[in-house]
């Protein structure tokens, strides 16, 4: 078994056509806001495992203050407009995640310090793909 190697280069980020840069250090975080099966159980010890259908997830971006997107990004969470999201991870394994319509909760959060602070974006996806 070898080493693999993560390069955190390999993530792109696009935003309604609109690539992503300036990402500060935690970058990006994809998650389902269900999960994809359910179990119960009943008096007697039987199991039934049923198929959730619910699509919504959740992708935050984090960037810095200085990113030439953080003004689009900020334009898109008041304007309430949907937009394709997509991040993908080039390297090996390949992943992919994909929403075709997602919305941004509310602006970023501003904090101003003696650091420049990070902007933190949540994208609720409507319909999340993750592959």
């Amino acid at each position: 078994m070898g080493a693999k190697t993560y390069d955190p280069k390999q993530v792109v980020a696009v935003v309604g056509g609109v690539y992503l840069t300036g990402f500060s250090e935690d970058m990006v975080t994809v998650v389902k806001d269900e999960e994809n099966w359910t179990t119960t159980v009943g008096a007697q010890g039987d199991t039934v495992r049923s198929k959730v259908h619910n699509p919504l997830g959740t992708i935050t971006v984090t960037l810095q203050s200085s990113s030439p997107q953080v003004a689009y990004l900020n334009s898109l969470a008041n304007s309430g407009k949907l937009v394709p999201v997509s991040v993908v991870y080039n390297g090996d394994p390949k992943e992919t995640n994909t929403a075709t319509e997602a919305f941004i909760k509310k602006p970023a959060d501003r904090e101003y310090g003696a650091e420049s602070g990070d902007r933190e974006y949540e994208f609720q996806c409507m319909d999340l793909s993750m592959t």
